[in-house]
């Protein structure tokens, strides 16, 4: 259960009909299945009966009003909360500092960053943090996925100025832009959640390799809980080396339910997030395909603009994939459920055509969807080392060796050119056990050479930093493995299907 702000509480009074501040002199609070308590009793509001309202009269009726709030009767419902719940209130603090404290002995602040979201469970697990170390300068990292609250960047602001010794870095993949990647691959869904890896992990990731270059380790506190989904129920509180390499992760508020976050919030009276009392009940992306029928509808109250804006977006992919009722299907949330990439053009780089050569034992061509470059070679060092000396050049032989310079296979293919030939000289290539698995090994990178969009999920997952990847102005890409990096592990090979993140995400279904 959490709290119901004056500005959501108006909301919600002129929802049900009621006139504003009908509510005002009662407890109200939102439970699970976001039902509605009112002094103890259940008000007659449902989600589903959302579709029947004009959210843009509600908005206008709304911005009438709000200037009248009045906090007066909340917060003193507020201070007997708090009262009530004092020693709940101890007793998770105390737990938490303590572990934090424990779990920290052997770092120092340098060793460790918060990951800062916004929202309301990093903001008191920042809080929590820095209480129990004494410290204030220990580094914040908000993941700017550019998909954030207009509130939350409003709060962020507000955070560094309260905050003036502890530094707050940004991580944002500037390189690529959602609207043009949903028109390019789709809007995300809710098993199709690609704009995490782009917008999120990958960003994090670079910016956890340059603020810690020379850690080997590093502590990242999160403020992840395990009642917000059935996911996250499986988390443990401490981890290492999960989505981001060369960290331990810690969750100090792992087992906190919502009441305690705001019990703790209220308490301490900290600065937090305005979205929530607006009624957002989680303020991560505002176009996520996780967020709620609720939440949909105050972003059509309080985001107008931006609300449809994005509808026309989904309209629009809905009626390139040949949806028949583009409208309907995305007003009834049907877009959300959406999984593979058919219907969409960019999916068919996944395909790859080959066949085996007549003239030569286990050897195979495959005709490219896009000619090849210095990029092709660079995904075949997974399995070993590049060698542009053994092979006769004329012919555009490029060797693929063991350190002890055997060879491994052989790629004949000139700059330019979209056919490739590749010999499998042995096929025990990344403990391949026989020519077939060998043969999907290989497929596994050249999917991934016609599909990269530069997503980094590649370079998220890589623990020895040794892959990198940019993108000029012109979309041009720049995939690199480092040799002196690579340990030809062949988990960038193995971590995803087919090899690739995009291809995992555009799946499509063939006869």
């Amino acid at each position: 259960m959490r709290p119901v702000f004056p500005e959501e509480r108006l909301l919600l009074e002129i929802m049900t009909d009621k006139e504003p501040g009908y509510y005002e002199k009662m407890s109200v609070w939102n439970c699970s299945g976001n039902r509605y308590i009112a002094d103890g009793h259940k008000v007659d509001f449902a989600v589903k009966d959302l579709k029947d309202k004009n959210s843009e009269e509600i908005r206008i009726k709304y911005e009438s009003e709000v200037s009248n709030i009045d906090y007066r009767y909340f917060n003193e419902f507020k201070d007997r909360f708090i009262k009530a719940n004092r020693s709940r209130y101890e007793f998770i603090v105390k737990e938490a500092v303590d572990y934090i404290k424990n779990s920290t002995k052997d770092y120092t602040a340098k060793d460790m960053f918060v990951s800062f979201s916004g929202g309301k469970d990093s903001t008191v697990t920042s809080d929590l943090v820095m209480r129990a170390l004494s410290e204030p300068k220990i580094l914040h990292i908000f993941g700017d996925t550019t998909l954030e609250f207009p509130e939350t960047m409003k709060y962020i602001e507000r955070f560094k100025k309260e905050h003036p010794q502890t530094p707050v870095v940004s991580s944002r993949n500037k390189d690529k832009d959602f609207e043009e990647l949903c028109a390019l691959v789709g809007p995300p869904s809710r098993v199709m959640r690609w704009c995490c890896t782009i917008f999120k992990t990958g960003a994090i990731q670079r910016k956890i390799k340059t603020m810690f270059r020379n850690k080997n380790k590093i502590i990242t506190f999160y403020g992840i809980r395990r009642n917000e989904s059935a996911s996250r129920n499986k988390y443990e509180r401490e981890t290492e080396g999960s989505k981001i390499t060369k960290q331990i992760t810690i969750s100090p508020i792992i087992d906190w339910m919502d009441f305690d976050v705001w019990l703790y919030i209220l308490t301490t009276e900290i600065d937090f997030n305005y979205a929530y009392r607006l009624g957002y009940a989680r303020v991560g992306c505002w176009c996520c395909p996780n967020n709620s029928g609720w939440s949909e509808f105050l972003s059509k109250i309080h985001m107008p603009e931006q609300s449809k804006r994005f509808r026309q977006l989904l309209v629009d992919f809905a009626t390139k994939i040949g949806k028949p009722d583009p409208e309907v299907y995305v007003d009834e949330g049907k877009w959300k459920a959406r999984q593979g990439g058919n219907g969409v053009d960019y999916a068919k780089k996944s395909a790859v055509s080959f066949e085996p050569c007549v003239l030569e034992e286990n050897a195979f061509n495959y005709e490219l969807q896009r000619p090849i470059s210095d990029q092709l070679y660079e995904l075949f060092k997974p399995f070993g080392y590049l060698n542009f000396d053994m092979g006769n050049k004329r012919l555009g032989e490029v060797y693929v060796t063991r350190r002890n310079g055997n060879p491994v296979l052989k790629l004949q293919g000139r700059i330019g050119s979209t056919t490739l030939k590749v010999t499998i000289i042995d096929s025990n290539i990344d403990g391949a056990k026989n020519l077939k698995t060998a043969e999907d090994k290989i497929k596994c990178q050249i999917t991934k050479y016609q599909m990269c969009m530069a997503c980094r999920a590649c370079e998220s997952i890589c623990k020895h930093n040794a892959i990198v990847i940019k993108e000029d102005k012109e979309g041009n890409l720049d995939y690199r493995i480092l040799d002196n990096k690579c340990v030809r592990c062949a988990e960038c090979v193995n971590h995803y299907t087919a090899g690739c993140y995009m291809r995992k995400v555009l799946a499509i279904k063939r006869n």
